[in-house]
């Protein structure tokens, strides 16, 4: 007996010592694995990255000539009291100087082929007489500087290809995918701040896919401190890379708040690769103009959900011969679902001119697929220069309907619109303020030409139109209104 409670004694005391040593070495592995973590977390420093891309990063001076000014130089307003003291003061030194005078300007820019083509923005460079370009020397090295040409500009996307000629090879940095950037991904911010020489600032990718103010916008958001004098410089990824162009700030001082814009790498790109082959941008051009498919719309013309884009008019071009119709909704471009207007503007400016792609369409409840052979955009753009303004009509009520106080085309109201005279259609006389036509943008003077996608030139077809409406169980009218010119699709409620 003595000798089983010893050997059941020794076994537990075998259990107990096994499991601290158990215990020991989870808290020894957890205590390695925080270690790990909390290194890993640790921000490393940034110097052997900037050493590598820093030479590839430049300083960007601008001269402009300046004509002098007649007056007492501007300093202040034309009519002020004070204008004719500081004329008799400009006297007594001398008289007005009405000689040219120079401006300098300063930003940034980016190195990206070894024979010294330069990215920078457009507007670093507008209207410069002068482009001088320093590098940054780095560590015992003298300060170098060169002229530079332009090689071609973009206003829509304000990116500028520049060139210098350099003795030897040039230090160059890439582009990188900006697609591939997360939100709060790490970013590099490099260039010439408010003019104090080469800075490097760090941040992260705030957001993605900002829209500002153009038609191929893509700015990457970053609160990387991003100044004047930032403008045209690169902002970078972890591995080096080029993945935006610093364009502009959001600021209620004109300095940095922590929210600045890049261009996006994807779209300069292209921009640069074309300016670099023709001097020029050489976009797609559909011919059609759109607008997006709100959820109203999307009931009126019996979608199953918004989406796409809806072409409002076809004038001569492209889409025109090839078949494209007013009231067709593009679904597919190319291959690439369209989600909204803005998407299709981007794609079809990015594929190449003269391509022949598919575009699927929703026509009268089926979808279609058309073959169209793209024009040039820019062709187009200086061909459609001089529309017309947008008239308004004299009020003369004739019948109200939807909140609107409509009458037919006459003779006389072509002429007071300046229409053409086979111009055919219902003239908005007046918008009820109260009503659904009125927050939807409808005014005086505009003209209804479709009504449920079919033309209306009488009262009478129009009130049709809504009957056959409320008959298939829609809720809406759908409404082709131009305006100067300009068509695109309304929505308004049938409900009373």
């Amino acid at each position: 007996m003595q000798v089983l409670a010893r050997s059941v004694s020794v076994r537990r005391d075998e259990v107990v010592t096994m499991t601290r040593l158990m215990w020991l070495s989870l808290a020894t592995a957890i205590l390695l694995l925080a270690q790990t973590v909390a290194a890993q977390a640790r921000l490393e420093s940034l110097a052997p990255l900037v050493d590598k891309i820093s030479p590839a990063v430049v300083n960007i001076t601008t001269t402009t000539l300046i004509e002098g000014q007649a007056g007492p130089r501007g300093i202040v307003p034309e009519g002020s009291p004070f204008e004719d003291f500081f004329r008799e003061f400009q006297d007594r030194n001398g008289g007005e100087d009405n000689r040219p005078r120079r401006s300098n300007a300063l930003g940034s820019g980016f190195v990206i082929s070894e024979d010294g083509f330069i990215v920078t923005n457009n507007h670093v460079i507008a209207e410069a007489d002068e482009i001088l370009i320093e590098f940054f020397p780095g560590d015992g090295q003298p300060k170098k500087e060169l002229p530079a040409k332009v090689v071609g500009t973009d206003e829509k996307t304000d990116i500028a290809l520049l060139k210098v000629e350099a003795s030897g090879p040039l230090k160059y940095v890439t582009f990188g995918d900006s697609d591939t950037a997360r939100v709060g991904d790490w970013v590099i911010a490099m260039g010439n701040p408010l003019g104090q020489g080469f800075s490097v600032s760090a941040g992260i990718v705030s957001a993605r896919n900002r829209e500002l103010s153009g038609t191929y916008d893509d700015y990457i958001q970053t609160d990387a401190a991003i100044n004047r004098g930032n403008s045209g410089g690169p902002l970078f990824n972890m591995d080096g890379q080029v993945i935006g162009v610093n364009t502009a700030i959001l600021s209620p001082n004109g300095g940095s708040i922590g929210i600045g814009f890049s261009m996006a790498s994807n779209v300069v790109v292209k921009v640069v690769d074309q300016l670099r082959e023709f001097g020029e941008t050489r976009r797609g051009w559909l011919g059609v103009r759109i607008q997006d498919v709100t959820e109203d719309m999307a009931e009126a013309m019996g979608l199953d959900k918004p989406g796409g884009a809806l072409i409002s008019d076809v004038p001569d071009g492209p889409a025109k011969e090839a078949g494209l119709l007013p009231g067709d909704v593009i679904l597919s471009f190319d291959g690439v679902e369209v989600k909204d207007t803005r998407a299709l503007v981007r794609q079809v400016g990015e594929t190449p001119v003269g391509k022949a792609v598919r575009v699927v369409v929703m026509r009268d409840g089926a979808t279609k697929t058309v073959v169209v052979t793209l024009g040039r955009r820019e062709d187009a753009e200086r061909a459609e220069q001089g529309a017309a303004d947008e008239s308004q009509a004299p009020v003369e009520e004739d019948a109200t309907v939807l909140g609107l106080t409509i009458a037919p085309l006459t003779n006389a109201l072509r002429e007071d619109l300046g229409l053409d005279a086979t111009a055919e259609g219902l003239v908005i006389m007046d918008v009820d303020e109260a009503s659904e036509a009125f927050d939807k943008g409808l005014r005086a003077g505009d003209i209804i030409t479709e009504a449920g996608q079919q033309k209306v030139s009488t009262i009478a077809e129009l009130e049709a139109r809504m009957d056959e409406a409320r008959e298939a169980g829609r809720k809406s009218l759908l409404l082709l209104v131009r305006r100067g010119g300009d068509p695109r699709f309304v929505a308004l409620s049938l409900e009373e």
